[in-house]
C-alpha cells in the first residue's frame, strides 16, 4: 500500500499560498497519488453541492412560506375587512328602517353633517365622510349681487339674471306678506346616495380591480364605486370634487389612491401655480388637481396629496411593491406630463421626494416593478421609458426597439413575477423587456388585430391579454397561446382592463362603460352597464318603480329601482334629447336632436310612429294631467300640442305656439311666443294652460288648447301647476345663487306629494330646498357626485327616490329621499 504524504505536506498542497490549486503533477518515477486523496476532493465537492442545493431548497422553502403567510394575512384582513363592511351595512339598514320607500340604502354614516369653510371637521380630512357630499349651507352661496326687488302694490317681484330684470308675480294669498329676502323653511327631506349606474372606460385604464373583500372597485364621474354583486350593494367614495381619471390599490389591498382633474374653477391652465390656495385643506383647494389616499373599509380620506404640485389632472397612478407600497409615483396632464415620486404617508398631505418631466407626448400608463424598489417603467405615445430612482435621482434610459417595428403607441405594461416587462402595442404586438435592461428580449407580433389594451400576469405566471380587436387571449408564461379565447360581443365594446376576480373568474372592463364578469369556460355577463355618450333624457315611471334614460349614444335603458338592473334597453338609431311617460305608464315617447320623436310601447318596445317638428332638437315632451294632450317644446322656439287619443297611439297636431314674429314699421311691436329655444314647459293641473322658459330666460304662459300666448302674466299668478320644471318662475327665485348665470340651473324638478324641490346645476351639483323656493336666500342641502353638467332631476311615483343624470360624465345616480327632521341648519 502506497503511504499517504505526511501532514505538512497535505496541508501545504490544501492551504498554501493562493488556496487549492489542484493535483501537484507527477515526478518521473514517483509513485501515484494516494487514492484517499481523491476521496477527499470527491467528498468535498460533493458535500459542497449538497449544502448548495439544501441551501436553495431553504431558502425556496422559506419564500413559499412568505407566500403563504402573505397570503394568510391579506385573507385575515379581507375577512376583517368584509366583516366590518358587513357590520356598517346593518347598521346602515337599522338606521333606514324607518324610510318610506325601502330598499337597501349606502351604508354611511347615519346624519348629514352640515359642512363649513371655517369649521375645524372640514379640515380634519381624516375624518370627513366620504359615502355623501356633506350638505352645504346655503348662507354663503344664496346672496345676490342685486338684490331682488318687490312692489307689494302690484304683486310683482323682479328678480336679475346676469342684470337682466325678470318679473314674477307673487301668489293672491302672499302678496301682503312677501318679502323677497325674507326667510325660508329648509328642505323637509335629504338625500342619501344609494345607487350609481355607469363606469368610466371609454377614455380611462387599469381602473377595475376586485379587492379581496369581494367588492369590484372602479370610478365614474367624482364617484368611487365598490359594488359588491353577491349581495348587490354599493358603497361609495365621494372625497373628489370633479372627474376622476385614474385609481391604484396598495399592495395591502385596502388603501386606494385616485387622482382627479381639475374642479370647475380652475380649469384655466394659465392660472394654474399663478394663484395657488392659501390652505391646502380648505375647500377651494379640493378644486385644483389632486390625489386622495382612503380607506376602502372605513371609506375615510387619509392623504390629500399634490394640491398645487399636478397641474391640470393625474392622469397615471401606482404603488411601489417590492417595498410594501411605501412610494407612490403619479403623472400628469401638463405639457410635459410631469412624473413625481411621493412619499404618501409622511403627514396628511404626503412628502414629493422628487418630481421630473416625463414626456412630450401622452403617457398611458405607469407602474413600479415588483423585484426592484428603485426601478419605474412609463409608457405611452411613441416611448417606453425605463427610470431608476437612486439618491433622489431618476434616471431614464428610453426603450431601444432595434430593428424591430417601432409602434406609435405603447399601450400597456405588466411585469412578470421574475421582474420582466412585458409591453403591448398600438401594432397588436407584445414585448418582453428583460429586468434591468431596455432592449426587447422576445416579441409575439400579432397577438391581437389592432392595439393592446391590457396585460394581466396570473399568480401561477399565465398572462391574459386584451385588445382592441375585442378578443381576450390567455398565454402561458411563455407566451405560448394555451389556446382559450374570449369573442366580446360588440354591444359591449372592447375589453379596455382585464383583471383576476374570485378563483378563475374574470373582472372586466370595457370601453363602452360595462363592467363584465366571467371566464374562459362561461360567457362573460355584465356587472354593470352605462351610457357611453352625453346624457339627456330622462323620465321616470309614473307607475313602477322604473325610469327612463337615453343620450347621444342612441340607446335607450329603461333601469329597475329595486333590482338596480336593466329591463329592457333599445337603439333609437339617433341622439336622444327627451323623453316622458304617458300617464299609464304604457308609451313613452322619444324626443331626437334632429326635431324627430318616436311613440314606442314601453313594454315591448315596439315603434307606434314617429314625427317630425322642425330640424332642431327636442327639448322637452310633457303629458298633460288628463292625458288628452302632449306638449312638445323644440329648440326652434316653438310648442307643438298634440292631441292624443287611442290609448296614447295616436297623435294630431292642434296647432304651435309660436315664435316671435317681425312687425312692419307702421305697425306696433307685440310679443308672440319666445325669441329663444324652448328649455322647460309645465302643464296647469287642469291641462288648460302652459308655462315656458327659454334661453333668453323669458317666461311665458299659453292657452294650450287655442296655442295662444296669455299677454296678461298678472292672470296666472293663482294658477297651480302640475309639475315644476320650469327653473324660471315665483316659486323658484330662491334657487339661483348670487352672480349666476342664467344658464347655470339647468333642471329642476318638484316631488310629488312633499313639498320639497331639487335642482342640477353645471357644476355638478343637486341641492335640495322646500318648495315653493320663493325667498333670495332660500336654504339648501347640497350634494356632489356627478362631474359634468347635471342635465335632468326626476322623483319616482312615491318619492323615495331621486333620479339624476350627468351630462358628459354619463352617470346616473339614484338617491334615497329620507325625513330630513332631525337636519340642522345655520
Amino acid at each position: 500500500m502506497s503511504k499517504e504524504l505526511p501532514q505538512g505536506a497535505q496541508h501545504r498542497m490544501f492551504n498554501g499560498p493562493g488556496g487549492y490549486r489542484g493535483v501537484p503533477k507527477m515526478v518521473l518515477g514517483a509513485s501515484p497519488p494516494p487514492v484517499t486523496i481523491t476521496k477527499v476532493f470527491d467528498a468535498w465537492n460533493e458535500m459542497i453541492e449538497n449544502e448548495n442545493q439544501s441551501l436553495r431548497d431553504r431558502v425556496a422553502d422559506l419564500e413559499k412560506k412568505v407566500h403563504e403567510q402573505t397570503d394568510e394575512i391579506m385573507c385575515l384582513r379581507s375577512t376583517l375587512a368584509d366583516a366590518l363592511r358587513r357590520i356598517s351595512t346593518i347598521e346602515g339598514a337599522r338606521a333606514t328602517a324607518n324610510n318610506h320607500g325601502g330598499g337597501r340604502a349606502t351604508p354611511t354614516k347615519d346624519a348629514i353633517r352640515l359642512r363649513h369653510n371655517n369649521s375645524d371637521s372640514a379640515r380634519d380630512i381624516s375624518k370627513r365622510a366620504s359615502s355623501y357630499l356633506p350638505g352645504r349651507s346655503p348662507s354663503n352661496t344664496q346672496i345676490r349681487a342685486k338684490e331682488a326687488q318687490y312692489n307689494a302694490e302690484e304683486g310683482i317681484v323682479k328678480m336679475y339674471l346676469r342684470g337682466r330684470p325678470i318679473n314674477l308675480y307673487v301668489p293672491t294669498p302672499v302678496r301682503e306678506t312677501y318679502v323677497p329676502n325674507g326667510t325660508s323653511s329648509p328642505p323637509p327631506a335629504k338625500l342619501k346616495l344609494e345607487w350609481v349606474y355607469g363606469y368610466r372606460g371609454r377614455d380611462c385604464r387599469n381602473n377595475v380591480y376586485q379587492l379581496p373583500t369581494g367588492e369590484i372597485v372602479y370610478f365614474v364621474a367624482a364617484v368611487v364605486v365598490l359594488y359588491n354583486v353577491e349581495d348587490q350593494m354599493q358603497r361609495h367614495y365621494l372625497g373628489h370634487t370633479d372627474d376622476i381619471k385614474c385609481l391604484a390599490v396598495h399592495p395591502n389591498k385596502l388603501l386606494i389612491a385616485t387622482g382627479q382633474t381639475a374642479g370647475h374653477d380652475r380649469r384655466d391652465a394659465r392660472s394654474w401655480r399663478l394663484n395657488p390656495p392659501s390652505d391646502p385643506l380648505s375647500p377651494e383647494a379640493e378644486e385644483w388637481p389632486h390625489i386622495r389616499v382612503w380607506d376602502s373599509v372605513s371609506l375615510n380620506t387619509l392623504h390629500v396629496i399634490g394640491i398645487s404640485d399636478i397641474e391640470r389632472s393625474v392622469a397615471c397612478l401606482a404603488f411601489s411593491k417590492a417595498d410594501g407600497g411605501s412610494l407612490l409615483v403619479a403623472v400628469d396632464e401638463a405639457p410635459d406630463h410631469n412624473m413625481s415620486v411621493w412619499d404618501w404617508s409622511r403627514g396628511e398631505r404626503g412628502y414629493k421626494l422628487l418630481e421630473t418631466k416625463c414626456s412630450a407626448d401622452q403617457v398611458l400608463a405607469v407602474d413600479f416593478s415588483p423585484v426592484d424598489r428603485s426601478t419605474i417603467i412609463t409608457c405611452g405615445k411613441n416611448h417606453i421609458s425605463f427610470w431608476n430612482y437612486e439618491s433622489g435621482m431618476l434616471a431614464k434610459r428610453m426603450g431601444i426597439f432595434e430593428n424591430r417595428e417601432r409602434p406609435k403607441y405603447v399601450t400597456s405594461i405588466s411585469f412578470t413575477d421574475t421582474g420582466n416587462v412585458i409591453s403591448g402595442d398600438s401594432n397588436g404586438n407584445l414585448l418582453i423587456w428583460q429586468r434591468g435592461g431596455n432592449t426587447v428580449y422576445k416579441m409575439v407580433r400579432g397577438a391581437h388585430e389592432g392595439p393592446v389594451f391590457s396585460i394581466l400576469v396570473q399568480k401561477d405566471g399565465g398572462i391574459i391579454t386584451g385588445g382592441k380587436d375585442g378578443r381576450i387571449v390567455e398565454w402561458d408564461r411563455d407566451l405560448e397561446r394555451t389556446g382559450n379565447v374570449i369573442e366580446m360581443p360588440e354591444q359591449y365594446g372592447s375589453p379596455r382592463v382585464v383583471t383576476s376576480g374570485r378563483g378563475n373568474q374574470l373582472v372586466v372592463g370595457t370601453t363602452r362603460n360595462s363592467v363584465l364578469g366571467g371566464t374562459f369556460t362561461f360567457p362573460l355577463r355584465p356587472v354593470m352597464q352605462g351610457h357611453t355618450e352625453e346624457l339627456w333624457a330622462l323620465a321616470p315611471h309614473p307607475g313602477h318603480h322604473q325610469f327612463l334614460t337615453a343620450g347621444y349614444d342612441r340607446t335607450c335603458y329603461l333601469w329597475d329601482t329595486m333590482a338596480h338592473t336593466i329591463v329592457w334597453s333599445k337603439d333609437i338609431g339617433e341622439h336622444a334629447q327627451s323623453a316622458a311617460f304617458s300617464n299609464n305608464g304604457e308609451i313613452v315617447i322619444i324626443g331626437t336632436t334632429s326635431g324627430r320623436w318616436f311613440v314606442m310601447d314601453s313594454e315591448t318596445r315596439e315603434m307606434y310612429s314617429q314625427h317630425q317638428d322642425g330640424n332642431e332638437p327636442i327639448q322637452v315632451l310633457k303629458f298633460s294631467p288628463n292625458g288628452q294632450y302632449l306638449a312638445v317644446g323644440s329648440r326652434d322656439n316653438n310648442i307643438y300640442i298634440y292631441q292624443v287619443s287611442e290609448d296614447c297611439r295616436k297623435y294630431t297636431r292642434v296647432g304651435r305656439c309660436q315664435a316671435k314674429v317681425r312687425r312692419a314699421r307702421y305697425q306696433s311691436a307685440s310679443s308672440v311666443g319666445h325669441s329663444s329655444f324652448v328649455t322647460h314647459l309645465d302643464w296647469s293641473t287642469d291641462s288648460q294652460f302652459l308655462q315656458t322658459n327659454s334661453g333668453d330666460y323669458e317666461l311665458l304662459f299659453w292657452n294650450a288648447g287655442l296655442c295662444r300666448q296669455i299677454a296678461q302674466t298678472s292672470q296666472m299668478r293663482d294658477v297651480e301647476w302640475a309639475t315644476q320644471s320650469c327653473t324660471l318662475t315665483y316659486a323658484t327665485l330662491g334657487i339661483w345663487p348670487e352672480g349666476t348665470d342664467g344658464t347655470d340651473i339647468n333642471t329642476c324638478a318638484k316631488a310629488n306629494q312633499i313639498d320639497l324641490l331639487a335642482t342640477g346645476d353645471d357644476f355638478g351639483k343637486i341641492k335640495l330646498f322646500a318648495s315653493p323656493a320663493c325667498h333670495q336666500r332660500a336654504r339648501c342641502l347640497e350634494y356632489g357626485g356627478h362631474s359634468s353638467h347635471v342635465t335632468a332631476v326626476g322623483f319616482l311615483q312615491d318619492d323615495s327616490r331621486l333620479i339624476s343624470t350627468g351630462g358628459r360624465d354619463t352617470a346616473i345616480m339614484q338617491w334615497m329621499v329620507s325625513s330630513n327632521s332631525s337636519s340642522s341648519h345655520r
